[in-house]
């Protein structure tokens, strides 16, 4: 019974950030602005583009949660999914085990884990925070690496604590959880995916972060 009724209070807890995310979607994300009126101009000057669709810009952010402990403990997935539609403003699903192996108690099919996708304002309004309030409250925060781009202009971060979002109750926490961001574009190289983070705001270390107005 108890489990129904948690099961029934993240459910509303979920619809509700969800409707929120609908709510402030009614308005352009100042990041997508901030991408239109002064990243297009810029890489055009940078890569001397001769037309403005040939410009890169970010397509999604893929937002997953590992959770090898849960081969243990199931519940801990709960907590998971709650802390990343929290974060994310849309509901994840829910990752599985594609193949038994033994010495790590693990089943096929197994939830060991999840993961979302974010495209359009949600995926703006997502980066924003993450860039202006969640990176900073990395305690000796110094930049993220400009290395880890995968030679097809997306780039792969790792966050080691879910708490550097302030959507999230330190108090309610079970166990804290790093997560991998990856944010794929439709830059040809590296080069212009890193010239395009940049200039969104991504504090790169040894380069200096763009200031958005």
């Amino acid at each position: 019974m108890a489990t129904k009724e948690r099961r029934g209070s993240q459910a509303a807890q979920t619809l509700e950030i969800e409707a929120k995310s609908r709510a402030s979607s009614r308005t352009k994300a100042r990041l997508r602005e901030h991408y239109e009126k002064h990243v297009v101009p810029a890489l055009i000057k940078d890569f001397d583009y001769k037309n403005v669709m040939a410009v890169p810009k970010i397509e999604k952010v893929s937002i997953n949660i590992g959770m090898g402990e849960a081969t243990g403990n199931q519940k801990l997935i709960d907590g998971a999914v709650q802390e990343l539609a929290t974060i994310a403003g849309q509901k994840p699903v829910i990752t599985k085990a594609k193949k038994s192996i033994a010495a790590f108690k693990l089943r096929e099919g197994m939830s060991i884990g999840c993961m979302v996708t974010l495209r359009g304002d949600r995926m703006f309004e997502f980066l924003d925070r993450l860039l202006t309030v969640a990176l900073p409250r990395v305690r000796d925060f110094r930049g993220v690496n400009p290395k880890a781009f995968d030679g097809r202009g997306n780039y792969t971060m790792g966050v080691k604590d879910q708490l550097i979002f302030p959507e999230i109750d330190y108090n309610k926490v079970e166990k804290t959880k790093g997560m991998n961001i990856t944010i794929q574009t439709t830059a040809r190289t590296d080069a212009e995916g890193l010239a395009l983070l940049k200039h969104m705001g991504m504090p790169f270390t040894g380069h200096k972060a763009e200031v958005r107005e």
